[in-house]
């Protein structure tokens, strides 16, 4: 009995301890939150002996986002480029050699020099020496690389880029125009080209004494080049078969515009025959939008990702994976009983790596070939991605992460050791020295009966206490969801949010990824209606369950969850404050100006003069009236994925109305804020002084 105090007792004193550490920890500011580095690409050498990753960050000083590649060898990672503008790294086959993509300016021979990092410069290949030495652009000229491969004996790279012209063209072509834009009719659509690697080592010596840039027979093509094959459309994604005798690519439409899905295509070259006169065998001929690209060992298989219904009339669902016979051009789907959405795969010698979501965690699952089951591997709790495999080894890289444990690069030695990964990067650790939001999943029933989910992110040191002010903040797409990962930008703010008080509710109503096709496709035709519902029974749940104060609730979100704020401010006057961005409130001038025209009329069941009750009736523009909640809006000010001419339209309705609003416009920016991370910071800056101001919540 004396035994069994003592170490009831001892216990309690390594749990206070242990408290005491985490009330220690001071919470995550707003500089240190916008310092997170992120994972835009990883890639295992074919021996599974090195790694290159792509790692991007905020670069205050030049007002950027950065992105510079760093290898893994030996045990330790070393930065192998600086120059702030480098990506989609490759290896070749042999391992020798890393290609990648930079559009740094060139004003020297130093790698770091890029000049002014403000200009526009072209993507072009580069090629670094695995063995040492310093990167070298194999490709030259003001046109853009699309998408390149490897030949698989290392000798060659094939690459998409426009229709180049030449000086004289270009010259010609601007004294009949000058600076008109003629839209649609001065698009060009992409070559695809070949260049040896020895011929690029040979100019690269030899720099200095290429043909004048002046010259009229000098065109965008890179000297040296072979021409491949043509094609109408821009290419997305090139793969060369793994042995060698065929290129694969996705096509895209020219103008970049997703208007007709006939654009989205698979096609085939055969390389052995390929010659300036022959076209692409067209692989695929559907209502499918064919993306991510890899061949199977077998020399005969592509596999592809969609989200869209790859056998039927276009409907959008949740990414899953299949793969085409290239010689009959059968489709399959892998994993057909499984419930979740595909957010990633990786080719191996016996199937496939993927990751997959089934609610709030997307865990890792192995298959072998399209009728099995997904076998869940043992591993964590939380969300893999963008898995890398090596090709002639196990060994294979991911990125992982959870509510409390930051994003890192893990490498596995084979699936079967997956929970003993062992992380190689460590660029977000001073995130495991905060004191960070705890969080969990929550549940409720629909209006129709329906089971709905979402995830609940509390304030520092108030992990499930009761009547806290909530936070509304729901997620874009609307094929998404939020579950337990970490995420920390301009985007993804929940941790500030909590930081400031605030129980962050985030909801994944009907439309969202990882609960299955069906309780996606449920928000069709009523695209913002269905998921308000779902939404707003989730705060009634929340009420009566006693977690939310009813008085003191906000809302906001980006994107689709921008259309969501806007619709439900219109539907509902309990928010006592709202954020909105990039969020339309109309959808017919929308259906005009964004760049996804086809799925906007999937959503609303037609064009817009064949369902104009539904736009109506679908709009908050018509329900305006009913606002009360002070609204703060952003948008970028190219945004053409939702026309920024939407959050004037709200902005003018609600100074008419005389409602507390504030607009803020984000020069040169699209619809990610992907170019000045300034841009990103001041955003959620003033979206928290708005919840407290007009919220009451913040500190």
């Amino acid at each position: 009995m004396n035994l069994r105090k003592a170490l009831c007792a001892a216990l309690f004193v390594v749990l206070c301890f242990v408290s005491v550490l985490a009330a220690d920890k001071p919470k995550v500011t707003l500089d240190e939150f916008f310092n997170s580095a992120g994972f835009t690409s990883l890639k295992l050498s074919p021996d599974g002996t090195q790694a290159v990753v792509a790692v991007e960050r905020a670069d205050w000083d030049q007002s950027i986002f950065r992105t510079d590649l760093w290898l893994y060898r030996d045990g330790k990672l070393v930065q192998l480029t600086q120059s702030g503008h480098d990506s989609d790294p490759q290896w070749s086959p042999d391992g020798k050699w890393i290609a990648f993509l930079s559009d740094r300016k060139v004003s020297s021979g130093k790698d770091g020099d890029s000049g002014d990092a403000k200009d526009e410069a072209a993507a072009q290949i580069y090629l670094l020496p695995v063995s040492g030495g310093e990167a070298f652009p194999v490709t030259r000229g003001e046109e853009d690389v699309h998408a390149f491969a490897w030949s698989r004996d290392s000798q060659s790279l094939y690459y998409a880029i426009r229709m180049p012209w030449t000086k004289k063209q270009k010259d010609d072509y601007k004294k009949e125009w000058k600076d008109t834009e003629q839209y649609r009719a001065s698009e060009r659509s992409d070559v695809i080209y070949s260049i040896e690697v020895a011929t690029a080592q040979a100019r690269n010596a030899t720099a200095g004494v290429t043909p004048a840039d002046d010259a009229e027979d000098v065109s965008d093509a890179t000297p040296g080049s072979r021409l491949v094959a043509n094609t109408p459309w821009r290419v997305g994604q090139l793969a060369i078969s793994p042995d060698g005798k065929k290129l694969a690519f996705v096509s895209e439409s020219v103008s970049q515009r997703s208007e007709m899905v006939g654009e989205f295509e698979l096609y085939l070259v055969d390389l052995a025959a390929a010659s300036a006169s022959l076209s692409p065998r067209r692989l695929t001929n559907n209502e499918g939008v064919e993306n991510a690209i890899r061949w199977a060992p077998d020399n005969q298989h592509l596999f592809f990702s969609a989200e869209t219904d790859v056998f039927g009339k276009y409907r959008d669902l949740q990414p899953h994976l299949y793969w085409i016979n290239t010689q009959s051009g059968a489709i399959e789907l892998w994993g057909k009983d499984f419930l979740g959405a595909v957010t990633g795969y990786a080719v191996t010698a016996n199937g496939v790596l993927l990751a997959g979501r089934l609610g709030t965690e997307v865990a890792m699952y192995s298959a072998s070939k399209p009728a099995d089951s997904f076998r869940k591997l043992n591993g964590w709790t939380g969300t893999y991605e963008t898995i890398a495999t090596a090709e002639n080894s196990p060994k294979f890289l991911f990125l992982h992460s959870t509510l409390e444990k930051p994003t890192e690069v893990y490498l596995a030695q084979d699936a079967a050791q997956l929970a003993s990964a062992q992380p190689i990067t460590s660029f977000n650790k001073l995130y495991l020295e905060r004191d960070l939001p705890k969080g969990k999943p929550y549940r409720w029933q629909a209006e129709d009966g329906t089971t709905v989910e979402g995830m609940l992110m509390y304030p520092p040191g108030q992990f499930e206490a009761k009547n806290l002010p909530v936070f509304v903040f729901i997620h874009g797409g609307p094929a998404d969801a939020d579950g337990n990962h970490f995420e920390m930008d301009w985007y993804q703010w929940d941790r500030l949010a909590a930081n400031a008080g605030w129980l962050v509710f985030e909801p994944n109503y009907r439309g969202s990824t990882g609960y299955g096709d069906k309780f996606l496709t449920e928000i069709v035709p009523q695209i913002v209606s269905r998921p308000g519902k779902d939404i707003l029974a989730g705060v009634d749940a929340l009420v009566k369950d006693g977690m939310a104060d009813p008085n003191r609730l906000a809302i906001g979100g980006y994107s689709y969850g921008g259309y969501m704020t806007n619709w439900l401010i219109t539907q509902t006057t309990r928010f006592k404050a709202a954020v909105t961005g990039a969020g339309a409130v109309e959808h017919v001038a929308n259906w005009g100006n964004d760049d996804t025209t086809f799925d906007d009329v999937y959503f609303l069941g037609g064009l817009p003069w064949q369902a104009a009750q539904r736009y109506h009736d679908e709009a908050a523009i018509y329900f305006v009236q009913n606002v009360k909640t002070p609204t703060h809006m952003v948008g970028g000010s190219d945004d053409i994925r939702v026309a920024v001419l939407e959050n004037y339209l709200l902005e003018h309705a609600l100074h008419n109305l005389g409602i507390p609003n504030n607009l803020l416009i984000f020069p040169g920016e699209g619809h990610s804020l992907a170019k000045n991370p300034w841009h990103g910071k001041i955003k959620v800056r003033e979206e928290l002084k708005w919840l407290k101001k007009y919220g009451g919540v913040g500190e």
